[in-house]
């Protein structure tokens, strides 16, 4: 029987690949076989971690700043100059603001929305081609979006745009899976809770204050959100359509 969680041999881009749920994901893609691109608009930074990854196997950096279009659209071509197929896209890179609701700021709102959910979509659309050269039915090509529990419950931080923007990829998510469906690529997200990261600085130095209303009693591991990343990808997850899959130790549902 074959491995129903078998990624070998296949092509991956992950947006936010150079550090955080980017980087978790990537590495364990790396390792299963997945020639891995990374992007991130700090080219060190991803230039370095594509050299840690090649450790496990093929990881290669392609650095663009996906808060423009322009940025985007180089980042599809410069794949595009490299590759003739896609297997897997992850819409990762994402940022956030916290203000004060009488203070928010213009910035604080464009730069969310801009990065989370409509460099997503427009990078979506960029690689279609590319996604739908590797796409059959036998083998669907996949697109994940990287969302937040943020974007399904009301969060006490005040992080308006963050969290409208997780909430817009999740219906987004759902409407592209309705159109992509018929060139077999498959569009799903994920919506991580709380993982030791850059934006989740709680999480990364006071993992005691997670443990106290999360039910696993513990701040998420790589190996979690990687394992939900390589599940949505594999063969195992082909008949996964518009859903957002909750990897969050129990918190939505215990609220």
């Amino acid at each position: 029987m074959s491995d129903l969680f078998d990624l070998s041999g296949r092509i991956a881009l992950i947006t936010g690949g150079s550090k955080g749920i980017g980087r978790m994901i990537a590495e364990e893609y790396v390792r299963r076989g997945v020639r891995t691109y990374i992007a991130s608009r700090n080219a060190a930074v991803c230039r370095q971690t594509a050299a840690e990854l090649s450790a496990f196997g093929t990881c290669i950096d392609v650095p663009a700043d996906l808060s423009t279009l322009d940025g985007v659209r180089g980042l599809a071509q410069a794949l595009a100059e490299r590759e003739a197929r896609l297997d897997i896209l992850i819409n990762n890179a994402g940022t956030g603001w916290v203000a004060a609701f009488e203070d928010f700021p213009e910035k604080g709102w464009d730069k969310a929305l801009n990065l989370n959910l409509k460099a997503s979509f427009f990078l979506t659309q960029q690689l279609a081609p590319l996604l739908r050269k590797a796409a059959s039915a036998e083998q669907p090509a996949k697109v994940i979006n990287i969302s937040s529990v943020d974007g399904i419950y009301v969060t006490h931080d005040e992080s308006y745009s963050y969290t409208a923007s997780k909430a817009g990829l999740n219906h987004l998510t759902r409407l592209m899976a309705k159109r992509l469906a018929a060139d077999h690529i498959h569009v799903n997200a994920i919506a991580p809770g709380a993982f030791a990261t850059d934006m989740n600085l709680v999480a990364r130095n006071e993992p005691e204050r997670i443990e106290e209303y999360v039910p696993a009693s513990r701040v998420g591991r790589p190996e979690d959100i990687a394992g939900a990343a390589v599940y949505m990808a594999s063969r195992a997850g082909d008949y996964l359509m518009g859903i957002t899959l909750v990897v969050d130790g129990g918190v939505t549902h215990a609220l």
